[in-house]
């Protein structure tokens, strides 16, 4: 039955006090009458001088509410009538929101990867607020923030005057190029650098590029979960290699895999260095074009009691060896930006797909960092956090074999921002951690960084990240939940 002029005037109440728009409001009130059937399918509209006097708002007000309407298909309008609404409210909203709700109940059909990123313990499950002892981690109190706003806030005001051009910001990569060849011993020019949003976006790019589905992949065993993530996102079979004191062990008498992936300066998560004869040996067995290797250094500024061991990268003659860094680590994780050197026959291809999947990092951070590590601000933070992360790692290795060296083992790593406690009698590690984070205190177990059946039961302990109080206060309530 039609509705009067009037009636369809009263069904409205706005709220010019709202934070919300009076011509959204009016808009959405309308869509709702004509939804609901309170105003049917032919019913005319008042003029939208009428309706704009009636409610005293003003004529464009309800202009715009018509027109948002007959473009979304509930109004009809032409020049000298008024508008007619065009749907059946009450039909067309019972049988949409039955198509919804079929649809929400629906089971969605997932590929085989994403079917399984509910079983997989990475990332960590219990990402809280960050507390002790969380591996990982870098301390971001102790970054010099003023100077690094220094630097984003000339990048700022420099946009406008810069030229859009390549994604991977020249003068960044330069000083990326200098900074690993003198501390890391990397061999690579500039162009080889591409900037990246984390290293974690290397290696899903590295995947995408030379993955082919069923392609072999070996892995450290236990190892960096990411790594196993992205590789089986593109199809790949991960095989898990396990470890003696050298490092990732070579697999003898088995086909030459696609790619192979290792933490050789710094193994994740023991903190293992790889020997020369054995980086030697993987080398070798790699055949140019054929295997790749994928070196992860993602926290090689931090060695402590040696001379930092040169990358595997700078040993390649043939271009073999990818190389991934990372800032989060060497600065604070809010800073999203990682790198890859890329063999020189592989640099084209992995310019075209960087842009493809997207994974390209804002011009105006790489900028701000080009300028920080250029005036020798990033340079000059390491150094420090080299000073303090050594002796926070000292005083947690003290810490528990003094109160805990009954119930662990430590391996004391010779750099990095975490270390393992082994369990020297048998102890589930994960019902351990689960009761640790409870109490307060975060660690990851080490058999969950296995691939197969784990070989230790142990905890990854974060120490770079906390100061030497709250490393003790961590200790102690170890030793109460043990």
């Amino acid at each position: 039955m039609p509705v009067s002029e009037a009636m369809i005037s009263g069904m409205f109440d706005l709220n010019r006090a709202g934070e919300e728009g009076l011509a959204a409001q009016l808009t959405s009130q309308l869509r709702g009458l004509i939804a609901s059937g309170r105003i049917g399918k032919g019913q005319a509209l008042p003029s939208s001088r009428r309706l704009a006097s009636d409610l005293g708002v003003s004529r464009n007000t309800v202009t715009y509410a018509f027109e948002q309407l007959a473009a979304e298909g509930y109004l009809e309008t032409s020049h000298g009538r008024r508008p007619a609404v065009t749907v059946d409210g009450g039909e067309h909203i019972e049988s949409a929101g039955g198509a919804a709700s079929r649809v929400r109940s629906a089971k969605p059909r997932l590929s085989p990867w994403a079917s399984k990123l509910s079983q997989m313990d990475w990332p960590m499950s219990y990402l809280a607020p960050l507390r002790p002892l969380r591996p990982g981690h870098g301390d971001f109190r102790e970054f010099p923030n003023e100077v690094w706003a220094r630097c984003l806030r000339r990048s700022a005001v420099r946009a406008g005057r810069r030229e859009l051009g390549p994604i991977n910001r020249p003068r960044l990569r330069e000083a990326l190029a200098h900074y690993l060849a003198t501390s890391r011993g990397v061999r690579a020019t500039a162009d080889q650098i591409m900037i990246l949003p984390s290293a974690q976006a290397a290696l899903t790019l590295i995947a995408a590029t030379l993955i082919t589905p069923g392609d072999d992949v070996w892995v450290e065993d236990p190892g960096y979960p990411g790594a196993a993530a992205a590789f089986r996102a593109s199809g790949a079979r991960v095989i898990g290699v396990g470890l003696d004191q050298q490092g990732m062990q070579r697999m003898s008498g088995t086909a030459a895999p696609t790619l192979i992936f290792m933490t050789p300066s710094h193994q994740h998560p023991t903190g293992r260095l790889m020997s020369l004869a054995r980086r030697t040996e993987f080398l070798n067995a790699s055949r140019p074009g054929k295997t790749w290797i994928v070196e992860d250094d993602y926290d090689g500024e931090f060695h402590y009691d040696s001379r930092p061991v040169p990358a595997l990268q700078g040993l390649d003659a043939h271009g073999r060896v990818f190389y991934v860094g990372t800032f989060s680590k060497a600065m604070m994780s809010d800073i999203r930006l990682g790198y890859l050197v890329v063999p020189p026959a592989m640099v084209a291809t992995l310019e075209v797909a960087q842009r493809h999947i997207g994974l390209m990092a804002a011009s105006h951070i790489q900028e701000a960092l080009a300028e920080f590590i250029a005036d020798g601000h990033f340079l000059a933070h390491v150094r420090r956090m080299r000073r303090i992360y050594h002796a926070r790692r000292d005083h947690l290795v003290d810490g528990l074999q003094r109160h805990l060296g009954e119930l662990l083992s430590v391996e004391v790593p010779a750099g990095g921002i975490q270390l393992v406690a082994r369990f020297k009698r048998s102890r589930a590690d994960r019902a351990a951690v689960k009761r640790l984070v409870e109490a307060g205190v975060e660690t990851r177990a080490l058999s969950s960084l296995s691939l197969g059946r784990p070989r230790d039961q142990g905890l990854l302990l974060g120490f770079a990240a906390w100061r030497e109080s709250e490393i003790s206060a961590a200790v102690r309530t170890m030793e109460s939940c043990f």
